[in-house]
């Protein structure tokens, strides 16, 4: 008796569709500051196939420093960008209908896209993601950044995109542009997936979102105890991932 076709293999998540996600903001705190733009980009394999981009009406002054590294003004914000809770909404509904359907989402840095997303669905008493996911999960998430820093931690410099990127030979087109931000984003997972299969690229999906929840609370309670013993003995470094 001959063996039992097990069928075909499923072909690894890097290879199948992601979706990449950025914000571009007025500030580095996600409870306190606004989107200015967001992009989705969908990819399969790392080939993107759409890209939606919204330019938001943040309702408050855009800091030099952020106008600086971005390139939006106060006054194209003012004419050009949409009503932020109404650009809010379909940024949300268009990132959970994705989750929803089991598409990974790609960041870089997930915790400070996500929880700022979150935090301006509450400014303007919308539903939060969890909510919208009908209180699941928050997943599959995949965070480039946490990734490459647990795979690859002895590596000394920059975690910066821009960095990250030139180690895995991606291209990152304009910097700070939401929408280019987002594709680098997930050519940098499809890279650590091809380069890592054992630790990365061989997981399923559910495996992989549960190793980020424990890498990123490995380097959050690592990252606490150095500051504490040196720079700031009441530091607090939020383990949480992908969300605040």
């Amino acid at each position: 008796m001959g063996e039992l076709d097990a069928g075909p293999v499923a072909a690894p998540w890097w290879q199948g569709p992601l979706v990449g996600f950025d914000l571009e903001t007025t500030g580095t705190e996600p409870a306190e500051s606004r989107i200015v733009t967001a992009a989705l980009v969908e990819a399969v394999g790392g080939v993107p196939v759409r890209t939606t981009r919204w330019l938001l009406d943040p309702g408050v002054p855009i800091p030099e420093q952020a106008r600086a590294i971005h390139g939006i003004s106060d006054e194209q914000a003012r004419t050009r960008g949409r009503p932020a809770a109404e650009a809010v909404e379909e940024i949300a509904a268009a990132l959970c209908e994705k989750l929803g359907r089991g598409t990974p989402v790609v960041a870089f840095n997930a915790p400070f896209d996500l929880s700022l997303l979150d935090a301006e669905l509450r400014r303007h008493q919308l539903p939060s993601l969890a909510e919208r996911l009908a209180g699941e999960l928050v997943a599959p998430v995949l965070d480039a950044l946490v990734i490459d820093r647990a795979v690859d931690r002895y590596r000394k410099g920059s975690r910066g995109l821009q960095r990250v990127c030139e180690v895995y030979g991606v291209e990152l087109a304009h910097a700070h542009d939401a929408a280019s931000d987002a594709l680098a984003a997930v050519r940098v997972a499809v890279a650590l997936g091809r380069r890592y299969p054992a630790e990365v690229g061989e997981l399923t999906l559910a495996a992989l979102h549960e190793q980020q929840v424990h890498w990123y609370r490995e380097w959050a309670e690592g990252l606490q105890s150095w500051l504490r013993a040196g720079k700031d003995p009441q530091a607090v470094v939020d383990a949480r991932w992908p969300l605040r």
